[in-house]
């Protein structure tokens, strides 16, 4: 005698699977619904738990809580190249409360999402500053990044900020920022994001030693670097467009930032017209905004030649961010002063 097939097995496997994939997506939305609650990086879109503080963190995630402070009306936009310049110092001259933004290895990409970031949050503010340096001068128009950077977490898609929460590193985040909201005793990064990397750099040895000399002296090619030969610069059209959309009233400083001697084109060099086709289109780029002014740290001048204010061509010491922090300031203090 032959017996039915017995069909209890593929049920139970069907009601496990549904079970299953219900567990899975009701924890997924358990956990976007917990993280987004506690906004890992303070970015705004939830403010059960602001503290009202900078958590230490690296600057490429602090930015989303500085660059919303309502306590800042003018900030300062870059890499490591314009890091050293304190915000404070800009503060006093000035009256305009700034915060630092500047973001280690980036490029206009990502410079271009803190500025646009910041503008969301201060659709009038006072000041702008922006560093532009080599990175500006790629020939590329997807500006690549050659770092890792969050770009989710300044988009202003509520879907891509979802997704960007769905990653083991900022689940680790969120566990972080929850103990740090529960702790008694919470440690808290600078409010206005300025990073002094000096005494990081004089750790690493003497300035003349063959660590910082070699970096420091050898010189560049003639030939323009790979890919930002122009003659098209399109995060200059990108800039031109953000500037464009600004407040009459926002005065906006551009700076180029100090290089060492060595680290600067000879003339009439491929390399010196390329870097020069380059910053002709950026400065073309500042013209849409009518309240411009720009700071050329690279005019020659006798402390572009002294190694003691360079650990490398392109990263200065304090005794040359002072003195550029002091010129964008008078900067910024004509251009407010004009009707």
């Amino acid at each position: 005698m032959v017996s039915a097939p017995d069909s209890a097995g593929p049920r139970n496997w069907a009601a496990f699977a549904r079970l299953f994939l219900g567990t899975a997506i009701g924890l997924l939305a358990g956990y976007l619904a917990l993280a987004f609650l506690i906004d890992p990086y303070d970015s705004g879109r939830s403010t059960l738990f602001s503290a009202g503080a900078v958590r230490p963190q690296g600057p490429r995630t602090a930015a989303a809580s500085r660059g919303r402070d309502p306590a800042f009306a003018g900030a300062v936009f870059g890499n490591s190249h314009i890091q050293l310049v304190e915000p404070a110092r800009l503060a006093a001259a000035t009256g305009i409360p700034f915060v630092q933004l500047s973001v280690p290895a980036t490029g206009p990409g990502e410079q271009l999402a803190l500025l646009a970031w910041f503008l969301r949050h201060h659709p009038a503010p006072e000041a702008i500053v922006l560093s532009i340096d080599d990175y500006w001068c790629t020939d590329d128009p997807a500006l690549p990044n050659d770092k890792p950077f969050p770009f989710w977490l300044y988009s202003p898609e509520p879907l891509s900020y979802l997704r960007g929460l769905l990653r083991f590193s900022v689940a680790q985040e969120v566990v972080g920022r929850a103990g740090w909201i529960l702790g008694s005793r919470r440690k808290r990064a600078a409010a206005d994001g300025w990073w002094d990397y000096e005494p990081d750099y004089l750790k690493l040895g003497a300035l003349d030693g063959e660590r910082f000399r070699a970096g420091r002296e050898t010189p560049i090619p003639d030939g323009p670097a790979p890919g930002k030969a122009g003659p098209d610069f399109p995060a200059a059209e990108r800039l031109g467009a953000a500037l464009a959309g600004l407040p009459p009233e926002t005065a906006v400083v551009m700076v180029f930032p100090p290089v060492y001697a060595a680290g600067l084109p000879r003339p009439g060099t491929p390399r010196d017209r390329a870097e020069s086709a380059c910053r002709q289109a950026m400065t073309g780029a500042l013209r849409r905004h009518a309240r411009s002014a720009l700071v050329d740290g690279r005019r020659e001048r006798p402390a572009l030649h002294d190694p003691a204010l360079f650990f490398d061509q392109t990263h200065y010491r304090h005794a040359l961010a002072r003195p550029l922090a002091d010129e964008i300031a008078a900067a910024i203090v004509r251009l407010r002063s004009r009707p």
